[in-house]
């Protein structure tokens, strides 16, 4: 047992854990300027909200790593049970804020369901995928779509959470495709997915809320709504332009403090970040990110099992795609879809799960050995 104690400990991936720790602590930081209140007037404890969850995913992580990531596929069905229970009880009794009904309260704490969710998802997906070593055919496809898919997808877009529930969606099509699917199935699957397109746009379209169709429009025209999420596209541009090359150093931003930027500590937080800290800043904190990504796609490749590959693989496509719609949101190059920014955004639920995701990642890099076994 010592043996293999020392083993995990001598090839325990902590670069990643590293780097995390470090957006995490960015994050924080840029939380404490941003929410700052002029004028001398008392600051909200949001800073302080998220150096307590920082403390509680590390906590999260170190058991996530504490055993062997195989176990999540042993438990993968009771995991994705437990799940849909509760987005059914978000649905049914879950807290209402901002026009949407994505939490459940306990006591003094709340919780998004989804967040935790989308988790389980990926290994619901990696554990079916798993099973067979053959190209994925239509039927198979058609199966896993049904009975994974479906429901969670429903369910999210009905709180109303779009945001997640495409992630969802685009993470499902990507997992399937890197898994790898028969041509034949992929050219039906194309097929019918670009001729239903127009019609399931349409019914999507009719079932969104008013500030989510706004969010789409002024994707296209920030003019068309001006005082609303066209002026947080504009503002976020703003803030980004007026760092500059080095930035206007730390507290003294003025977008966020003077609450010209909305959401400037969760959605637009990355937009805060480049006020204060330039390009150049923006682009040491962009390159973490990368040495992240490719730090867990090399994960993916070295798994010693397909559980684990997929799983990696799963989890880095989760994070990738949060990354870039949230740098595209703040760059006005994609519709604000309420996306946080990964590790650096306020959020207890959302930064937990990122601690919890990034854990798994470890362990699977850590145990990549059978001699593990």
């Amino acid at each position: 047992m010592l043996r293999i104690n020392r083993r995990l400990w001598r090839n325990f991936d902590w670069i990643t854990l590293l780097i995390v720790i470090l957006i995490s602590v960015i994050g924080i930081l840029t939380i404490y300027s941003t929410t700052r209140q002029p004028y001398g007037a008392p600051q909200a404890p949001f800073y302080l909200k998220q150096f307590l969850w920082l403390g509680i995913g590390l906590a999260g992580l170190i058991f996530i790593v504490s055993f062997d990531y195989i176990w999540l596929s042993r438990f993968s069905i009771p995991l994705y049970v437990a799940g849909l229970a509760l987005l059914i009880i978000v649905m049914l009794i879950g807290k209402t804020g901002m026009g949407a009904q994505r939490w459940i309260s306990l006591g003094p704490v709340s919780f998004q369901p989804s967040e935790f969710f989308k988790l389980i998802f990926i290994v619901m997906l990696a554990h079916s995928l798993s099973i067979s070593q053959d190209l994925i055919g239509l039927k198979s496809f058609l199966r896993i779509s049904f009975f994974i898919v479906v429901l969670p997808f429903l369910l999210i877009l009905k709180q109303p959470d779009l945001g997640t529930a495409l992630v969802l969606l685009a993470l499902f099509f990507l997992i399937m495709l890197a898994r790898g699917i028969q041509r034949k199935a992929l050219i039906v699957i194309l097929s019918v997915s670009i001729v239903s397109l127009p019609f399931l746009g349409s019914i999507v379209w009719s079932g969104l809320k008013e500030y989510q169709k706004n969010r789409v429009i002024a994707f296209v025209d920030a003019d068309v709504d001006p005082s609303g999420i066209g002026y947080h596209i504009k503002q976020s541009k703003i803030a980004i332009g007026s760092g500059e090359l080095i930035g206007k150093g730390f507290l003294k931003g003025t977008q966020g403090p003077f609450r010209f930027l909305p959401e400037k500590h969760t959605d637009f937080i990355f937009a805060a970040f480049a006020e204060e800290w330039g390009f150049l800043g923006s682009a040491l904190l962009l390159s973490l990110y990368f040495i992240f990504i490719l730090r867990g796609l090399d994960t993916s490749r070295k798994a010693k099992d397909d559980f684990g590959k997929i799983l990696a693989l799963g989890i880095t496509f989760m994070f990738s795609l949060y990354f870039f719609i949230n740098i595209g949101m703040t760059l006005g190059i994609m519709p604000v879809v309420g996306i946080p920014m990964p590790f650096m955004s306020y959020g207890g639920t959302a930064l937990l799960s990122n601690f919890i995701a990034a854990g798994i990642l470890i362990n699977i890099r850590t145990r990549r050995f059978s001699l593990f076994y």
